[in-house]
């Protein structure tokens, strides 16, 4: 039951996350340049997504579960430490918050830049940015899907369901405003995405390598709050750092 809620809700902010810039990019080149050939594009990416996951996750649970779920595990820490330590980043003051606005304007000033290319019925620039932005953005979510799948016996129905929920949601409401999301806070999502594939990957890593994990699932929340905690920790000590590093700085800049 642990494993199947925590699933859930990673592959929900998961998929959330990626879905919210992908329709940054979607919604940048739609009003741009016309919604027919960027919509066409997204289509076709979502399209290519699903067979990959349809051809994958046979094909992965074909491994055995012991040697799987270290492999997955392995690769889950590898990716959830890279969403955690720029999160952690972020919310130290080490690297700027991503800006969707920003991305938005800029991507609508390529796309006026493009000029007109249309040699068909179809706009290939719009098609184009609109299916790599979707595909790129949602190959991660095709990871979480395709891993969660192969590590339990109902993943890939569940990571499914998630990332479909996710994806209705952020649908819906982006076809409401028109516009990007900014007000969602996407480095606490972030955030939350890394702690819980980082947790999971730990998990079934040790799983594979033979260790038995005290409560067996009901482990997982532990290692989840030791990561919240030290992680937490590792913001406060880098923002006590960049504040002092601004006060030292201040006097010197102060003289000059």
């Amino acid at each position: 039951m642990t494993h199947s809620i925590v699933l859930f809700l990673s592959a929900f902010l998961a998929s959330g996350v990626e879905m919210v810039e992908a329709l940054t990019i979607v919604l940048a080149v739609g009003v741009t340049r016309g919604w027919r050939s960027t919509l066409l594009g997204a289509g076709a990416a979502t399209l290519v997504l699903a067979a990959i996951v349809a051809m994958l996750g046979p094909a992965v649970s074909a491994v055995p579960l012991t040697t799987l779920r270290l492999v997955v595990g392995g690769l889950l820490l590898i990716f959830g430490l890279q969403w955690l330590r720029k999160a952690i980043l972020r919310s130290g003051g080490y690297k700027p918050l991503h800006d969707e606005v920003a991305a938005y304007e800029k991507e609508r000033a390529l796309a006026r830049q493009a000029g007109p290319e249309r040699r068909t019925s179809v706009d290939w620039y719009s098609f184009t940015v609109s299916f790599k932005g979707v595909f790129l953005e949602g190959l991660e979510v095709a990871f979480i899907v395709v891993t969660f799948g192969a590590a339990l016996s109902n993943g890939v129905a569940i990571a499914a369901v998630a990332a479909a929920t996710a994806f209705l949601i952020v649908l819906v409401v982006g076809v409401i405003v028109r516009a990007p999301l900014s007000r969602v806070p996407e480095n606490t999502l972030k955030f939350a995405v890394g702690l819980m594939l980082t947790s999971f990957g730990t998990f079934w890593a040790g799983e594979g390598a033979g260790v038995v994990w005290p409560g067996d699932d009901a482990f997982l929340l532990a290692i989840l709050g030791l990561l919240l905690a030290t992680s937490l920790l590792t913001v406060r000590l880098l923002r006590r750092r960049r504040a002092a590093g601004a006060v030292s700085a201040a006097p010197s800049g102060a003289q000059a």
